[in-house]
């Protein structure tokens, strides 16, 4: 037993020194969130990606039958601002109130992938909405999952063929849930897939403390979208949603990270986690707050972030989109934001 622990502690503290270094994502610039009530019928917009030639599938936690929107998403091919973003319309099958958080997409396949957070399962359907008979095998540990934080995330990757997933807030079993007066940072699993649908691999994740220090009205702190990269990395969304009282004066803080799960050590999916957990090391790569303010209502909760295509320069573009909750209360808004971005190697 004591030596088991010693060669994970020296594996945990090498991959570390790896990651340590390692260079960070180089942020070529991150573009100002745009919204299309023309165009864009109000939503709750969780998942989000990309299919190629502008075309994106994005689904609705909330939509009428199971399934997902395609969106024409017009990026300006020097900078990756968001341009105009079109509806060309929903595709679903007869399935309702699968609460879908996330979709990826396998191009040499065609076939799109759906995390359900009403049973934590991940589906497959054709590109004309229609669901198949196929599921990612999730271990079962996610059915652990509290409430309305299980798998808010999902991701393909074509480069390294791996399916990735995480759970948004802490299982029941790894420890206290956030809270905006708690102070507790969230425990969670990063969980790799084949893409045959088998796991490979599972890795702890711990978040940050929340920045809320008061009583909230409503309150979320969880994953809410993670995102392979080509060398193995992954990024991973942190979401802070605090909403006080009152209401005016709510905050979101988005934080995205980068980890390499690829020099982590992987635990055994049965494991309860502790502080003593070898959560991965992050590399913060940017953070944006905003707020709902009496004359700005500019406040954002992304949920949806998936890579989109590479500019003109080579750089590449991370495309986000925002849950309004159906534009909930008249001043939440369906948001759109870019982040243009080269790996270490292309600086």
């Amino acid at each position: 037993m004591f030596m088991n622990k010693f060669w994970c502690f020296l594996l945990f503290s090498l991959s570390c020194i790896t990651l340590a270094a390692q260079d960070s994502l180089h942020v070529v610039r991150v573009n100002a969130q745009r919204s299309f009530p023309h165009e864009i019928p109000a939503g709750n917009y969780s998942g989000i990606t990309y299919l190629g030639n502008d075309l994106y599938a994005v689904v609705s936690d909330k939509s009428p039958n199971d399934g997902f929107f395609i969106f024409k998403i017009s990026l300006d091919s020097i900078t990756g601002e968001v341009l105009r973003v079109e509806n060309l319309g929903f595709r679903g099958d007869r399935e309702q109130a699968g609460d879908l958080e996330a979709i990826a997409y396998v191009p040499t396949t065609k076939k799109l992938y759906i995390s359900r957070e009403t049973d934590n399962t991940i589906r497959e359907y054709t590109l004309d909405g229609k669901l198949s008979d196929r599921k990612i095998l999730v271990p079962s540990i996610y059915q652990r999952a509290r409430g309305n934080y299980g798998l808010e995330s999902l991701n393909f990757n074509p480069t390294t063929q791996m399916f990735w997933t995480c759970n948004e807030g802490t299982l029941k079993g790894d420890g206290e849930q956030a809270t905006s007066t708690n102070q507790v940072k969230n425990r969670l699993r990063l969980q790799s897939f084949s893409a045959d649908f088998t796991p490979l691999h599972q890795y702890t994740y711990q978040m940050e403390t929340p920045e809320a220090d008061k009583r909230a009205y409503l309150y979320g702190m969880g994953v809410v979208e993670v995102t392979g990269l080509d060398d193995g990395s992954v990024l991973v969304m942190e979401r802070e949603f605090y909403t006080p009282t009152k209401k005016m004066g709510a905050i979101v803080n988005n934080k995205l990270f980068r980890v390499m799960p690829q020099v982590a050590f992987a635990i055994n999916t049965n494991d309860s986690l502790t502080a003593d957990s070898p959560y991965l090391q992050k590399q913060l790569v940017t953070s944006w707050r905003t707020t709902l303010k009496l004359f700005h209502h500019e406040i954002a909760n992304f949920e949806g972030m998936c890579l989109g295509p590479q500019l003109a320069d080579g750089s590449q573009v991370l495309v986000f989109v925002s849950d309004s909750q159906n534009q909930a209360g008249g001043v939440m808004k369906d948001w759109f934001k870019t982040l243009v971005f080269k790996m270490p190697s292309e600086k």
